[in-house]
């Protein structure tokens, strides 16, 4: 059951040609008028959706402040339509940025959680090579237990026997989920863009001030994951949170109280780097 606020329907917008068009569910809060604040932009991680804990707590925080908030499910997600078993991180990157081209907002903050900030690293470097007038300037970046390259750095190498099996046979594996009855599934065409969409290969430029918070007893992704992520944005203004007895979803109260503070903290540093010198 969605805990989104009762006025908030979503909208629907159409990405991708001929088969590969999927309907992509959107909740988009507009800023009060005259706040040019960054819009915040919400990218779920792998099976979440824009109903989430997390989620919901931010387009709280953009009510509150009179900031933009754009959020959106995935395919093959929540309230949107396409297979599940076909999405890849290529995939899902064309729906986020399809959906921020359509918000168009002059500036965003990317709040990405687990799978969410690989989409928010990818994203930084499309908005860089894109750019121009139909894409945002990124103001900033708040990454929940980032996972960036998941596939290649924590699943290819932790594949069993019967795992890699299954993949060459039948496209797929499946794994059991500590946070739902169904079973996670990982298909043979994720695995392999996920190596095309890597990030920690080289030096990550975001151009734009980054918090990351990571737990310490996060069974999914470890900690020493967000220390090799802070090693490639080097020449960002990087800020690494560690919370030591924080799992992974990181959505209790006391997780909450500081993701928000690290979005405040990112629209503060945005805001007085608009201001003339």
């Amino acid at each position: 059951m969605s805990d989104q606020m009762p006025d908030s329907a979503p909208q629907f917008l159409t990405v991708g040609e001929g088969e590969a068009a999927r309907q992509i569910a959107m909740l988009v809060r507009p800023a009060q008028a005259g706040n040019g604040a960054p819009a915040l932009v919400w990218l779920s991680g792998y099976r979440s959706d824009m109903s989430g804990t997390k989620a919901v707590e931010l387009d709280g925080l953009a009510a509150e402040l009179g900031l933009a908030c754009i959020r959106l499910d995935y395919s093959g997600h929540g309230l949107s339509g396409g297979n599940f078993g076909e999405g890849t991180i290529s995939r899902w990157l064309e729906e986020a940025l399809a959906v921020i081209r359509h918000a168009a907002p002059d500036r965003v903050i990317l709040v990405g959680s687990s799978m969410g900030g690989w989409i928010a690293l990818r994203l930084a470097q499309e908005l860089a090579r894109q750019g121009g007038v139909t894409l945002p300037k990124l103001a900033g970046m708040v990454l929940i237990a980032p996972a960036p390259d998941f596939t290649s750095e924590l699943i290819e190498p932790n594949l069993k026997a019967k795992e890699r099996k299954s993949l060459a046979e039948r496209g797929y594996f499946e794994e059991r989920s500590q946070y739902s009855p169904e079973p996670n599934i990982y298909t043979r065409a994720l695995i392999e863009d996920g190596r095309k969409n890597r990030v920690l290969d080289g030096i990550i430029e975001t151009g734009c001030p980054v918090h990351i918070l990571q737990g310490m007893k996060d069974a999914d992704v470890p900690h020493a994951h967000a220390m090799k992520l802070v090693e490639h944005l080097p020449a960002d203004d990087v800020v690494l949170t560690f919370v030591r007895d924080g799992d992974h979803r990181l959505s209790r109260p006391g997780d909450i109280a500081l993701l928000l503070s690290a979005v405040k903290g990112i629209i503060r540093s945005s805001t007085n780097r608009q201001m003339p010198a």
